[in-house]
Protein backbone atom coordinates (compact mmCIF):
# COMPACT_ATOMS: atom_id res chain seq x y z
CA UNK A 1 0.00 0.00 0.00
CA UNK A 2 1.43 3.38 -0.98
CA UNK A 3 1.29 6.52 1.11
CA UNK A 4 -0.96 9.37 -0.05
CA UNK A 5 0.56 11.87 -2.44
CA UNK A 6 0.65 15.31 -0.72
CA UNK A 7 0.15 17.01 -4.09
CA UNK A 8 -3.32 15.42 -4.33
CA UNK A 9 -4.51 17.25 -1.22
CA UNK A 10 -6.96 20.08 -1.76
CA UNK A 11 -6.34 23.49 -0.20
CA UNK A 12 -7.43 23.46 3.43
CA UNK A 13 -6.96 19.71 3.74
CA UNK A 14 -4.29 17.52 5.25
CA UNK A 15 -1.91 15.57 3.01
CA UNK A 16 -4.23 12.59 3.45
CA UNK A 17 -7.09 14.68 2.02
CA UNK A 18 -8.88 15.02 5.34
CA UNK A 19 -11.02 18.17 5.15
CA UNK A 20 -10.76 20.78 7.86
CA UNK A 21 -7.03 20.67 8.41
CA UNK A 22 -4.27 22.47 6.59
CA UNK A 23 -1.35 20.65 4.94
CA UNK A 24 0.82 21.36 7.99
CA UNK A 25 -1.74 19.66 10.27
CA UNK A 26 -3.13 22.84 11.86
CA UNK A 27 -6.90 23.24 12.11
CA UNK A 28 -8.45 24.27 8.77
CA UNK A 29 -9.79 27.69 8.02
CA UNK A 30 -13.28 26.41 7.15
CA UNK A 31 -13.84 25.03 10.63
CA UNK A 32 -12.37 28.16 12.21
CA UNK A 33 -14.53 30.41 10.04
CA UNK A 34 -17.69 28.48 10.92
CA UNK A 35 -16.88 28.68 14.62
CA UNK A 36 -16.05 32.40 14.37
CA UNK A 37 -19.23 33.27 12.47
CA UNK A 38 -21.32 31.25 14.93
CA UNK A 39 -20.12 33.51 17.75
CA UNK A 40 -21.23 36.75 16.04
CA UNK A 41 -24.74 38.02 16.91
CA UNK A 42 -27.17 38.26 13.99
CA UNK A 43 -27.66 42.01 14.50
CA UNK A 44 -23.92 42.54 14.08
CA UNK A 45 -23.83 40.47 10.88
CA UNK A 46 -26.75 42.41 9.41
CA UNK A 47 -25.18 45.72 10.42
CA UNK A 48 -21.85 44.73 8.87
CA UNK A 49 -23.53 43.78 5.59
CA UNK A 50 -25.38 47.10 5.59
CA UNK A 51 -22.20 49.06 6.24
CA UNK A 52 -20.54 47.38 3.25
CA UNK A 53 -23.52 48.22 1.04
CA UNK A 54 -23.54 51.81 2.34
CA UNK A 55 -19.84 52.27 1.72
CA UNK A 56 -20.04 50.95 -1.82
CA UNK A 57 -23.15 53.04 -2.58
CA UNK A 58 -21.50 56.18 -1.20
CA UNK A 59 -18.54 55.73 -3.53
CA UNK A 60 -20.82 55.04 -6.50
CA UNK A 61 -22.88 58.17 -5.67
CA UNK A 62 -19.73 60.24 -5.83
CA UNK A 63 -19.44 60.90 -2.10
CA UNK A 64 -15.86 59.67 -1.90
CA UNK A 65 -13.07 62.17 -2.32
CA UNK A 66 -12.32 62.61 -6.04
CA UNK A 67 -14.87 59.89 -6.92
CA UNK A 68 -15.94 61.57 -10.13
CA UNK A 69 -12.40 62.26 -11.31
CA UNK A 70 -11.34 58.72 -10.45
CA UNK A 71 -14.25 57.28 -12.43
CA UNK A 72 -16.07 55.82 -9.44
CA UNK A 73 -19.33 57.70 -10.01
CA UNK A 74 -21.82 55.14 -11.29
CA UNK A 75 -25.45 55.88 -10.48
CA UNK A 76 -26.76 52.69 -12.09
CA UNK A 77 -24.62 50.66 -9.69
CA UNK A 78 -25.52 52.96 -6.80
CA UNK A 79 -29.22 52.36 -7.51
CA UNK A 80 -28.77 48.60 -7.16
CA UNK A 81 -26.77 48.94 -3.95
CA UNK A 82 -29.20 51.39 -2.36
CA UNK A 83 -32.21 49.26 -3.29
CA UNK A 84 -30.56 46.16 -1.81
CA UNK A 85 -29.70 48.13 1.33
CA UNK A 86 -33.27 49.41 1.63
CA UNK A 87 -34.66 45.90 1.34
CA UNK A 88 -32.26 44.54 3.94
CA UNK A 89 -32.79 47.39 6.40
CA UNK A 90 -36.58 47.27 6.02
CA UNK A 91 -36.74 43.49 6.43
CA UNK A 92 -34.25 43.31 9.30
CA UNK A 93 -35.37 46.35 11.33
CA UNK A 94 -38.08 44.56 13.36
CA UNK A 95 -35.67 41.73 14.13
CA UNK A 96 -32.56 43.71 15.08
CA UNK A 97 -34.35 46.40 17.07
CA UNK A 98 -34.44 50.15 16.89
CA UNK A 99 -31.01 50.58 18.48
CA UNK A 100 -29.38 48.97 15.44
CA UNK A 101 -31.94 49.90 12.81
CA UNK A 102 -32.11 53.67 13.42
CA UNK A 103 -28.54 54.48 12.28
CA UNK A 104 -28.99 52.17 9.30
CA UNK A 105 -32.19 53.98 8.30
CA UNK A 106 -30.42 57.34 8.70
CA UNK A 107 -27.53 56.21 6.51
CA UNK A 108 -29.92 54.82 3.92
CA UNK A 109 -31.87 58.07 3.80
CA UNK A 110 -28.65 60.05 3.38
CA UNK A 111 -27.65 57.85 0.46
CA UNK A 112 -31.07 58.18 -1.15
CA UNK A 113 -30.81 61.96 -0.90
CA UNK A 114 -27.24 61.94 -2.24
CA UNK A 115 -28.38 59.82 -5.17
CA UNK A 116 -31.21 62.25 -5.88
CA UNK A 117 -28.76 65.17 -5.76
CA UNK A 118 -26.25 63.43 -8.06
CA UNK A 119 -28.90 62.48 -10.65
CA UNK A 120 -29.10 64.64 -13.74
CA UNK A 121 -32.67 63.46 -14.32
CA UNK A 122 -34.37 63.10 -10.93
CA UNK A 123 -36.67 60.17 -10.29
CA UNK A 124 -40.32 60.96 -9.57
CA UNK A 125 -41.16 60.87 -5.85
CA UNK A 126 -41.42 57.27 -4.70
CA UNK A 127 -39.45 55.96 -7.69
CA UNK A 128 -35.90 56.54 -6.41
CA UNK A 129 -33.62 53.72 -5.32
CA UNK A 130 -35.11 51.77 -2.44
CA UNK A 131 -38.18 53.98 -2.18
CA UNK A 132 -40.53 51.08 -2.84
CA UNK A 133 -39.33 49.80 0.57
CA UNK A 134 -38.91 53.07 2.45
CA UNK A 135 -41.48 55.36 0.91
CA UNK A 136 -40.72 58.62 -0.83
CA UNK A 137 -37.57 60.44 0.30
CA UNK A 138 -37.59 64.16 -0.39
Amino acid sequence: MSSPDPTDATPGSAPDGTPGSAPDGTPGSAADAARDIAEVPAAELVTTACVHLMSAAAVKCGLAEDAEEAGHLDLAEARVLITALAGLVTAAAPEIGDRHARPLRDGLRSLQLAFREASVVPDPPGQGPGERYTGSVV
